[in-house]
This record gives structure tokens, sequence and C-alpha cells, in this order.
């Protein structure tokens, strides 16, 4: 709804203020972009795998014949590019900044994609990241965009905040692992959703197990799950667990994880294409 609202809808020239709810925080996306679907990824702590997640279901969502976008709102740890391989910068233009494209056009917005070099450090305070993270969204020309995943940095503060205010969100997707300890943090992630009436999609355990090539038997290497008894707890009907692969990592890497293949995440892309097919 406009600051300036007069309450007179017929005579409103605010575009899509129809559809902001009073009060709302909520930015409207650059005029030139069409976004149907924004689901965040988010996690208690960080080295999990919520990059890692995030690249695997844009890349799933892609394949499946959907425009895919992958907003990285990790500003101070930005790795998306690097797990495409995308080593260009963002481009400007008169009504905005254009986003880059993975291989198979993936549209991407990082930080790197708009530093002078990869390894220069962001030394911002949290209002001006959480800024910039605002301003990918209202300021990048992301154009027809089916399924937009949105790449939190870790934790509950300013930037999962301001994203969790200011982004249509239909949803998120907790990334976990199975130490005991980062299932205590992973509760407070779902408890900041069920506070900004987000809902959670699902949980993903990641370094769930290593599965023995020789002799198929899995491991839990990094101790036993916990990730069933949390979402059962909080009422969260999904849950994957993606195994220990070596071969992910080098893909990740190496930027080629468009060309890996795995199906821990199918439940979930069946999901996400379940929400389109609803709309």
């Amino acid at each position: 709804m406009s600051e300036q609202c007069a309450e007179s809808c017929n005579q409103c020239g605010v575009e899509n203020c129809g559809d902001r709810k009073p009060d709302s925080l909520q930015e409207s996306p650059n005029k030139l972009s069409k976004i149907r679907k924004v689901i965040g990824v988010v996690s208690g702590k960080g080295g999990v795998g919520k990059t890692l997640v995030t690249s695997l279901l844009a890349v799933s969502m892609q394949r499946a014949g959907y425009q895919a976008a992958i907003l990285d709102a990790d500003v101070t740890g930005p790795s998306i590019p690097k797990a495409f391989g995308i080593q260009g910068k963002a481009a400007a233009g008169e009504f905005g900044l254009f986003p880059a494209r993975s291989k198979t056009g993936i549209a991407i917005m990082s930080t790197n994609l708009l530093l002078e070099n990869d390894t220069d450090p962001v030394i911002w305070r949290g209002p001006i990241i959480a800024g910039m993270v605002k301003q990918f969204w209202t300021d990048v020309i992301w154009g027809d965009i089916d399924y937009m995943f949105v790449d939190l940095p870790p934790g509950t503060g300013d930037v999962p905040l301001t994203v969790f205010q200011s982004l249509p969100l239909d949803g998120i997707v907790i990334v976990t692992s199975p130490q005991k300890l980062v299932g205590m943090i992973v509760e407070k992630a779902v408890n900041m959703a069920a506070a900004m009436d987000i809902p959670v999609l699902a949980v993903v355990e990641n370094m769930s197990y290593f599965k023995c090539p020789d002799c198929g038997s899995c491991h839990s290497v990094f101790g036993e799950s916990h990730v069933d008894e949390i979402a059962a707890k909080h009422g969260i009907n999904m849950v994957c667990k993606l195994p220990i692969d070596p071969g992910l990592a080098r893909a990740s890497d190496s930027g080629t994880i468009e060309l890996f293949d795995d199906n821990s995440l199918d439940e979930l892309t069946n999901l996400l294409l379940e929400m389109e097919a609803k709309k």
C-alpha cells in the first residue's frame, strides 16, 4: 500500500499496490521483473550446505523447464557464482542491473558479480548489507522468473529479517546437518519463520550419511540424525537427507554444479512443482 494512499483504489497509480497488505513492509520488484514464486533457503548456522541446496534446487527447476533464479543474499560470504562457474560481472542498464546467466540460463545476482576481485572483502555493517539485499530485489531486472531461490546468510539477524519482511516469500527451506547442537539452532530458524508467518516447506539434512561405494552400507559420519524428531515437533511434513558425496563437492568447487545428477531432493522438487500447478 502506498505511503500516500488516499484509500481510493480506482485512482491509485501505484503498481501492484492492491497486492500489498496495509502496513506491509514488502517491496515491489523492478518494474521489468515478473517473479512468480520466491523460496528462501535458510540455516541456523554456517557450514551446513545452504548454498549447495540452493544451487541444486535452482538446477532442478531449470531442468524441469521452468525459469529459475538465485538471489544470493549472503552478501559477505557469496559463493553462488563459483558453484556455477560464472566469471563475468553484472551489467548495468538504464532501468537497473542485469543478473548474470549460468550455462543453462539460471539468472543469478550476487555481491561477487559487483566486486572488482572475487576475494575483496565486504566490510559493511548490518543495515547496509540488508539494504543491498533489498536492492537486489528492487533494482535488478530479473525478467520473467518462475522460481527464485534466496540464499540467506546463517542465523536470524538483519538480512533474514529483511528478506522475511521485504520479499513475498512463498515458503522457506531449512538446511541442517546431523549434529544435535545444530538441531537446536535449527529450531531457532523454525521459530523465527513461525513468528513471521512464513511457512516451512521442508528441512534438508545435509551430510546425513556416507554410502560406501564398495559394500553399499551407510555410515553416520557426523552422528545419528535427529532431523525427523525436529520436523515432527514443529509439524513439518517433508524431510530430505543429502548424503556426503565427494563428486558433488568437486562439482561445486569446479563450477559445474549444473552437470551433477542427484535425486536426493526430488521429493522437494515435486513439492515446488505442485505449488506452481496450484497457482
